[in-house]
């Protein structure tokens, strides 16, 4: 069976409701556990480059990636990054990427391997003790941006050009002000994603209302959508974005904490995020990832700490369809769907 043809029989099978799924004898696909051999890091920054190789980073410093599915993984950690926590890694290829460290201050940092983690350089150190880096995103293998909580009443954007290997902060002048308590969440890598050559998308919370503001000239000038995302507390708001392409996207989130309900945790747009609606069956808790499944205009995976649901109806409605504690999910072309958390946990989807 060609890959192709592997790749869209999988797709089918998840998609697939489980009466159908057994009807036709097929296997509903899973996420199966990989070894990390690191049960005390958390990581909450996924890279999926393909079925075979993928990057995780989290606390205590820890970069790993993996070239053999999973099988093996190979602790490439920046040299003494051990009191750093990694939330967001973005990577080319097996062999260069591009991590983040969040933080107060010169805790926030960027760091960029060209040899699979045997090196890195650091290309950027934040001097600003106002500032808060939470997200990266890169539009190809050159142009990226990463953004910071407010600072001076506004989102703070840093840009790259040549791939991370060097940075500068972005005007202000075409941010909207951010609203009272308004900030990021570095829970999953994905508050600030981005599809296509130059738009981006940067998701809030904290504040009053929950938004999600847009950029179609790689982060010179945006606009702010309210969503229905219930806010109006710190720990309240859009934690996580997916965009197919420059007009369908996903946002999902909720209340962080594990003795809060969170109601409307889902919401879609098909307007590039100018207007959002709820889901009318949404997850049953907190979201804190959410990734399309390729080769599907409709599929996509959510994840959080309780549990991992299914839309096959482009955000409408979702179903639990495992209960293991994910932060972050990211898929490719080739199916190589890839989730990671607490506890050193790193899964891909099998099936």
């Amino acid at each position: 069976m060609s890959a192709g043809v592997a790749c869209a029989a999988a797709l089918a099978a998840l998609t697939a409701v489980p009466a159908q799924a057994q009807e036709s004898g097929q296997r509903t696909p899973h996420w199966e556990l990989k070894d990390t051999g690191s049960s005390a890091v958390r990581f909450r920054g996924l890279a999926a480059v393909g079925r075979d190789t993928a990057w995780v980073s989290g606390t205590q410093g820890t970069v790993l990636r993996t070239t053999d599915g999973g099988a093996n993984w190979r602790n490439v950690s920046p040299p003494g990054a051990g009191e750093l926590q990694f939330r967001d890694i973005e990577a080319f290829d097996a062999r260069r990427a591009v991590v983040l460290a969040i933080g107060e201050g010169e805790a926030s940092r960027v760091y960029r391997t060209d040899d699979g983690g045997e090196t890195w350089t650091e290309s950027f150190r934040n001097t600003d003790a106002r500032a808060f880096y939470d997200c990266l995103t890169f539009f190809d293998r050159r142009h990226g941006l990463a953004m910071s909580d407010p600072v001076d009443g506004r989102f703070r954007i840093l840009s790259t050009s040549d791939g991370g290997r060097s940075w500068k902060v972005l005007p202000g002048a075409g941010m909207p002000a951010a609203l009272d308590g308004e900030a990021g969440f570095a829970a999953s890598g994905q508050c600030l994603v981005s599809a296509g050559p130059r738009d981006v998308w940067l998701a809030t919370g904290g504040a009053a209302r929950a938004r999600v503001l847009h950029s179609s000239d790689r982060g010179l000038t945006w606009t702010a959508s309210d969503t229905p995302i219930p806010a109006g507390d710190p720990a309240r708001g859009v934690f996580a974005l997916a965009f197919r392409d420059r007009t369908h996207g996903l946002a999902v989130g909720g209340d962080y904490r594990p003795d809060q309900t969170s109601t409307a945790p889902a919401a879609r747009t098909a307007d590039g995020g100018r207007g959002w609606q709820p889901a009318a069956e949404p997850p049953p808790a907190y979201r804190s990832g959410v990734a399309w499944l390729p080769y599907s205009r409709t599929a996509a995976l959510a994840v959080g700490p309780t549990g991992t649901d299914l839309t096959t109806d482009g955000g409408r409605t979702w179903r639990t369809v495992d209960t293991g504690s994910y932060d972050t999910v990211d898929c490719t072309p080739d199916l190589g769907c890839w989730a990671a958390g607490e506890q050193g946990r790193v899964a891909r989807l099998e099936g």
